[in-house]
């Protein structure tokens, strides 16, 4: 049996594993700015590097993280989008589909 000292030793390790895989399963799933979807919208992991001849919508300070789609907090590095189902976005990428949080 696992005494209550070895059980307060062990949680903290294993809550940093979970942790650490989560983070490294995100960065697995980022949108691919190739991907026909991500490219069809013009998806950039980096909106400074949004196509502004291309995409006339584009206005500085428009991010994934301050995007109404985004599903993360606006600090995360990466969140979840529905227009990218299973796939996570770079907080501070861009498409074209971006809408204001309201």
């Amino acid at each position: 049996m696992t005494s209550r000292r070895k059980f307060i030793q062990i949680v903290p390790v294993a809550g940093a594993a979970l942790l650490g895989a989560r983070v490294a399963t995100a960065q697995a799933n980022l949108v691919n700015e190739k991907d026909p979807q991500a490219a069809a919208l013009g998806y950039v992991a980096d909106a400074s590097k949004a196509d502004k001849a291309k995409y006339k919508n584009w206005a500085a300070g428009q991010l994934c993280s301050n995007c109404a789609l985004y599903q993360g907090k606006p600090a995360d590095a990466n969140g979840g989008c529905p227009l990218f189902a299973g796939k996570v976005v770079a907080g501070k990428g861009w498409c074209s589909a971006y809408a204001k949080k309201g």
